[in-house]
């Protein structure tokens, strides 16, 4: 799987960069108050904060503003965790980069499974590691099995999910008259 990379979500790069900046900031807190905990002053800047603080009012032009910056950060976080990541794409061998759908995997092995003999429905779900296929009619599972792996080896994934196909009676759908 040399070569080959999962494309990127376009929220890692931002998720990094608040990683990084709350990590800088507890560590320089940490340090901070370590340092009153040993006996030393505390730094200038957390007296400062503090008395800043103390003696400013809410409406304030700097608090009002520091609230509306912390307001739209967490609303571009918030955006950015309720998008949806890349996870729905598998990769492809024919060139690094290239992706398909999980859905249009399914969609095809659904329309290869439909089409043996004495298959009334099926109902396929691929993942990124297996692909569960049910199969409704008196169809022979091996048959299936062998159609629907020689398709997922003609798309040629990097990572072939794991293929587990199973037999269902057919669904009886009564007639209205």
């Amino acid at each position: 799987m040399t070569g080959y990379r999962r494309p990127r979500s376009p929220r890692t790069g931002p998720a990094a960069v608040v990683a990084c900046a709350v990590l800088a900031g507890a560590g320089v807190l940490l340090y901070d108050v370590t340092a009153v905990w040993t006996g030393h002053r505390a730094g200038s800047w957390r007296s400062w904060l503090a008395g800043q603080l103390a003696t400013r009012q809410l409406d304030s032009t700097w608090v009002l503003a520091g609230a509306a910056v912390v307001a739209v950060l967490g609303c571009w976080l918030l955006v950015l965790a309720l998008t949806p990541g890349e996870r729905r794409w598998l990769l492809l061998r024919q060139a690094p980069g290239a992706v398909v759908d999980r859905t249009g995997v399914a969609a095809l092995l659904e329309l290869r499974a439909c089409a043996q003999p004495m298959v009334a429905s099926a109902r396929v779900r691929v993942g990124r590691r297996r692909a569960r296929v049910t199969v409704h009619g008196s169809a022979d599972v091996a048959q299936v099995r062998t159609e629907l792996t020689a398709e997922l080896a003609r798309i040629e994934l990097v990572r072939e999910p794991r293929l587990t196909v199973r037999r269902r009676a057919a669904r009886h759908r009564p007639h209205m008259h």
